[in-house]
């Protein structure tokens, strides 16, 4: 990796870490800040990814931990309760670099895409509906919330990204670096300590 490229990621992940950008924002925003061209070439997200550990490990080694532990203990709540829809934890609060500025990403895997959103009315949530791109390209609805996390004290982002229990298959499958991309209940609990 070029000397330009971990400057970029160096400063994409300060600003995942200290204002929950996600990688995206946070590269864009990085070559903003550094004065560069708007087409300089990106890092790509395990180079900003591995740049937020190192941040994490000088700067917040002391607070992220129990930060994570709160974040990881919230999610655990969310997919008992969803628990119907095949919940699978992702993103920060899976891969462990989360901070109390980072959000519970959940992927749902539901044999009817409203059968979640009925299951949250039920629930008495609100919610908002937005679509992004999902895991295969192509476009699912996500349904974003608040939730009162109380590790943390606060209320947290919670997304829960709708797909056909058909993505399941291949849902797992291992990432550019071995890891497996989401956790299901089983698997959040074994890192908890629950199982």
């Amino acid at each position: 990796m070029s000397e330009l490229a971990i400057e970029i990621a160096a400063t994409a992940a300060r600003l995942v870490v200290e204002e929950g950008l996600s990688f995206g924002q946070a590269k864009h925003r990085a070559v903003k800040a550094l004065g560069l061209p708007g087409r300089t070439a990106l890092p790509d997200n395990d180079e900003v990814e591995a740049q937020v550990q190192e941040y994490i490990a000088l700067f917040c080694g002391d607070t992220q931990p129990g930060e994570l532990l709160a974040l990881r203990e919230h999610a655990l709540l969310w997919m008992r309760r969803l628990q119907a829809f095949r919940p699978h934890l992702t993103g920060a609060v899976w891969h462990g670099w989360a901070t109390r500025l980072s959000d519970i990403d959940l992927a749902l895997f539901c044999d009817d895409a409203k059968s979640a959103e009925i299951a949250l009315i039920n629930q008495n949530q609100r919610y908002e509906v937005r679509t992004v791109a999902g895991m295969h390209g192509k476009d699912v609805d996500v349904l974003s919330l608040h939730s009162f996390c109380p590790g943390l004290e606060e209320d947290i982002g919670v997304h829960l990204r709708i797909y056909d229990l058909d993505d399941l298959r291949g849902a797992l499958q291992p990432d550019a670096q071995g890891r497996a991309p989401r956790g299901d209940i089983h698997a959040l609990e074994r890192l908890l300590g629950v199982a």
